[in-house]
């Protein structure tokens, strides 16, 4: 299976790109991946020469590309005035909106203090719910003390996990496929409903048509039996 990290890291070395490998190598540990890296920085001028000509360049092209037909995703962004980074942003606002429609998703993020984590529940979660993804539930922060720290490794290793198997389980059929599966049981449903009331309508009209005779003798019948009597002879019988 492919999965594309996007790394919206500026510096080089980067945190933010460290945090994005460590997360790819400990998804491959709990299923087969192919790992491919965009990198954000790479794709600036690209991004926002597309923002005013509408056309993505080669580079920008090929990453969307890479995201949209990707198994799953691992998306890191530094945090910028306790949010994401603009370059991240803009990245995924030039992204087909259909693109991540039930794509997994661990989404991370570094920042230079913990009191930043909140990030990953305020603005990177509700940002790939709007784009309908499937988010896995643990989400990574890494602070600048978290590295070397007790609970990162383990923070990333239980959010590779779910990853891993979100990815596995939707590869196996059980999304697209059973989804497929799905979509033909509704139409050969929808087929045999319409048979059904074919057939139905032929019955009622035969029925209808054996039946109005006995019902129009019936009525007529009724009518000798019984006198219509006008109303104004019913109000006079009434007076005294």
């Amino acid at each position: 299976m492919k999965l594309v990290v996007v790394s919206a890291g500026l510096s080089v070395p980067s945190s933010t790109r460290l945090l994005a490998d460590r997360l790819a190598a400990a998804t491959g540990r709990y299923t087969s991946v192919d790992v491919q890296v965009v990198e954000l920085r790479d794709l600036a001028v690209e991004i926002a020469h597309n923002f005013t000509s509408g056309f993505p360049g080669r580079a920008l092209s090929a990453a969307l590309e890479a995201v949209t037909e990707a198994d799953g995703l691992i998306v890191v962004t530094p945090v910028f005035s306790a949010s994401y980074s603009g370059l991240f942003k803009s990245f995924f606002d030039v992204l087909d909106q259909d693109a991540l429609t039930g794509k997994p998703v661990l989404i991370a993020a570094t920042g230079g203090s913990a009191r930043h984590s909140l990030v990953l529940e305020h603005a990177l979660r509700p940002l790939f719910a709007y784009l309908r993804a499937v988010v896995v539930p643990t989400a990574v922060y890494a602070a600048s003390e978290d590295w070397g720290a007790e609970g990162l490794a383990e923070r990333i290793d239980r959010a590779a996990g779910e990853l891993g198997r979100l990815m596995e389980g939707l590869g196996s059929g059980a999304g697209a496929g059973a989804g497929a599966g799905a979509g033909a049981v509704r139409r050969a449903d929808k087929a045999d409903a319409a048979e059904r009331a074919d057939a139905s309508v032929a019955v009622d009209t035969d029925t209808a048509a054996a039946i109005a005779p006995r019902a129009l003798d019936g009525a007529l019948a009724s009518a000798d039996r019984f006198t219509v009597i006008p109303f104004e002879q019913q109000l006079a019988a009434l007076r005294p």
